[in-house]
């Protein structure tokens, strides 16, 4: 199938002579176009959900399968590949580099994946205009303020077109209105590219974009049917 599946996912850490369970046989399947958010305290494993959904932290026991391929049976240079091509990550830092202006944040990634075409930088400039950076695409970092930052950040998680994005806390820096905006755009980019996207949130503002919310307690994860979405 296409999409990412979860199938009965643990993950135990070892601190000294103790386990910590960090996720209790977790299954999940998120299709293409369906866009999903987990939400939960602080400590009930979401970080640590996204990490092995997104091939970044390997699961104790289960699996994970993306696009029908079986993440366990991949070698770390496949895996990195993998990252690359197919997955978007949209983190609550933004990690941009600092000596790449807006633009060159985006098209770098497209450097590292193969040939940058001229149809390559169009889109990046759309992606830049869609989140309302056309202005400040030759600014370098330090000149962003954090809102900004964030937003190029979403944009070049998106400029390989990923078939999944996971985000996590992606609006932690936004005021309201770019919160919205960036969410909503979530949502677009997974109905009309049909892609599988995870949103980590504490914020309930944004469910009303999702499909389903899912609720990480204890290391579960359970369908909170609470939310009309």
């Amino acid at each position: 199938m296409s999409g990412i599946q979860l199938k009965n996912v643990s993950k135990l850490y070892q601190h000294g002579e103790n386990q910590i369970l960090a996720l209790d046989n977790i299954s999940l399947t998120v299709e293409q176009g369906e866009f999903i958010a987990v939400i939960g305290p602080s400590g009930s494993g979401k970080s640590t959900f996204l990490a092995i959904a997104g091939a970044l932290l390997q699961s104790s026991e289960g699996e994970v399968i993306l696009n029908g391929k079986s993440l366990n049976q991949l070698n770390p240079k496949d895996l990195a590949q993998l990252r690359l091509d197919e997955i978007g990550f949209i983190l609550q830092t933004s990690n941009l580099v600092p000596y790449l202006n807006v633009l060159d944040q985006l098209l770098v990634v497209k450097r590292m994946a193969g040939k940058l075409l001229k149809h390559d930088k169009d889109y990046a400039k759309e992606l830049l205009q869609s989140l309302g950076l056309t202005a400040k695409q030759n600014k370098l970092p330090e000149q962003l303020s954090g809102g900004e930052r964030q937003r190029t950040a979403i944009a070049r998680a998106f400029i390989n077109s990923p078939s999944i994005i996971l985000a996590d806390e992606p609006t932690a820096s936004l005021d309201s209105k770019r919160a919205h905006e960036v969410v909503q755009l979530i949502a677009i980019e997974a109905k009309t590219r049909n892609k599988a996207a995870i949103m980590v949130t504490h914020d309930e503002r944004m469910l009303e974009y999702c499909d389903k919310v899912y609720r990480m307690e204890d290391g579960r994860l359970k369908h909170d049917e609470s939310f009309n979405c």
